[in-house]
């Protein structure tokens, strides 16, 4: 399987940074953008939400050229693969109450994504990719 991790890591850089800004600079807007009351409180917790996503924007920008498969890799890849798969599980199940809003579909999408994306790369070994190989 010929995965392009490069390419998933400099998309998921990009994806969360740009969270990450919203959140850190923007939280009392977001909050009110999607109607919930922005409090101290929630506001803090928005702004502590938009470090986490700067710091895993940070963390895949800089290991883009990176090998990410395979036992060296986990480091970055694992982390990547939980934030994903429970973000994204959390977003889905958020996605079909009462309270759906269209940007939250959209997140949960592109966490869903990330999730298949780095669960390949976590769990396929990449010397399973088809190599030609020499007997001679």
């Amino acid at each position: 399987m010929n995965m392009n991790t490069r390419f998933l890591m400099s998309l998921s850089a990009t994806f969360f940074a740009i969270l990450g800004i919203g959140f850190t600079f923007l939280p009392q807007e977001i909050l009110a953008h999607v109607g919930v009351l922005s409090d101290g409180a929630v506001v803090l917790l928005m702004q502590i939400l938009g470090a986490l996503c700067l710091g895993f924007a940070m963390l895949n920008w800089m290991n883009r050229g990176s090998h990410i498969g395979g036992i060296y890799g986990r480091p970055v890849s694992m982390p990547n693969f939980f934030n994903s798969v429970i973000g994204g599980a959390a977003l889905v199940k958020w996605v079909f109450t009462d309270q759906f809003a269209p940007e939250i579909a959209v997140m949960a999408l592109f966490y869903s994504l990330f999730a298949v994306w780095f669960g390949l790369v976590v769990f396929t070994h990449p010397a399973n990719k088809t190599q030609v190989r020499s007997d001679k």
